[in-house]
């Protein structure tokens, strides 16, 4: 069973899971995709104070991906303990504490915590905590039964959010490109398909504990995303590369708008994975997912949200002028 299912990473993992032979059962508000998967079934419910319609039921797995309050966790592990086998939650690499000195980051490194655990308003202060709390609560409903994974950045096919999604896009459209603070910064992301492969790995070889999910395959630096999206796309476009230091004086927002980026005074310590490959997780070449996500991205653009709040063409060209009046 699948509690959420329908956006993003959810039908992705439905999709895998039905290609290795599972049934799959998806519990949600039926608000989202409602017409997603029409010859599954589909049991309709809330997380919070709905959860009558699973009582009597059985699976051998359940994979929650839509779980953020630990609350909430709570009542649908506790519900589900005598129901299921295994407990599998997506987690965050968020759920790292901050570290000013940047340091790499495995599943032993300390999670972020917050004052008040009552709190209960999704915040990008609160978010990694809130997961965190969600992780334990899962793991104390279900002792020795749960996989918490903790992904980096999902990207791919179905990707609304614009945090990938942007370069593909915006490579092929060619032209002078922008191209944000250090060539060499290294880059992370994982494509949502093979989130998805390493998830049923995990129920199928009942693989239990927490594990960091990230990539790409190969280690990549900003300038090898974007030269890799000009090659992979057939693209014209030519980068021009502005400084951290005057993308922020001139008000650019690193990673939502200008996806990726990480001006280098923002500490962050790149994920450890090797636990998760040891368990089995394949990753899939960038290019494949920079073809993809470019593919998908121009028959989805009617929907507006497939860019999400990344850079719009007419701060793109101010930034540009900006940078070349600066040269002067």
């Amino acid at each position: 069973m699948v509690l959420g299912g329908t956006r993003f990473l959810g039908p992705h993992l439905v999709e895998e899971a039905l290609a290795r032979g599972w049934e799959v059962t998806l519990f949600n508000r039926g608000k989202s995709n409602p017409k997603l998967f029409p010859d599954l079934e589909k049991l309709v419910g809330d997380r919070d104070g709905g959860l009558e319609v699973l009582a009597d039921r059985e699976w051998d797995a359940v994979i929650d991906t839509s779980g953020y309050i630990p609350r909430l966790v709570k009542d649908s592990a506790a519900l589900l303990a005598d129901k299921v086998k295994q407990y599998l939650f997506i987690s965050t690499m968020s759920v790292y504490a901050d570290d000013e000195t940047g340091s790499p980051q495995d599943e032993t490194s300390p999670v972020a915590t917050m004052e008040d655990e009552t709190f209960e308003q999704v915040t990008n202060e609160s978010y990694g905590a809130l997961k965190a709390l969600c992780e334990q609560a899962a793991e104390a409903a279900m002792p020795g039964r749960v996989t918490n994974i903790r992904p980096g950045l999902i990207v791919g096919p179905l990707d609304n959010s614009g945090r990938f999604t942007y370069w593909p896009w915006r490579v092929a459209n060619g032209g002078e490109v922008l191209a944000p603070g250090n060539p060499d910064a290294r880059v992370e992301f994982i494509d949502a398909r093979d989130l998805a492969a390493f998830c049923i790995h995990c129920l199928e070889e009942k693989v239990v504990g927490v594990y960091n999910a990230n990539g790409p395959a190969a280690p990549t630096s900003m300038a090898e995303l974007l030269y890799g999206c000009k090659i992979v796309l057939g693209a014209d476009a030519q980068f021009t590369w502005i400084p951290d230091e005057k993308l922020q004086e001139w008000g650019a927002g690193p990673w939502i708008e200008l996806p990726l980026w990480i001006p280098s005074d923002y500490p962050h310590g790149a994920a450890i994975v090797d636990k998760a490959l040891a368990a089995g997780m394949t990753l899939r070449p960038a290019g494949d997912t920079i073809r993809d996500t470019a593919a998908w991205a121009f028959t989805a653009l009617n929907n507006k949200r497939t860019l999400g709040n990344s850079l719009k063409p007419e701060k793109e060209a101010d930034l540009l002028l900006k940078w070349k009046e600066s040269q002067n």
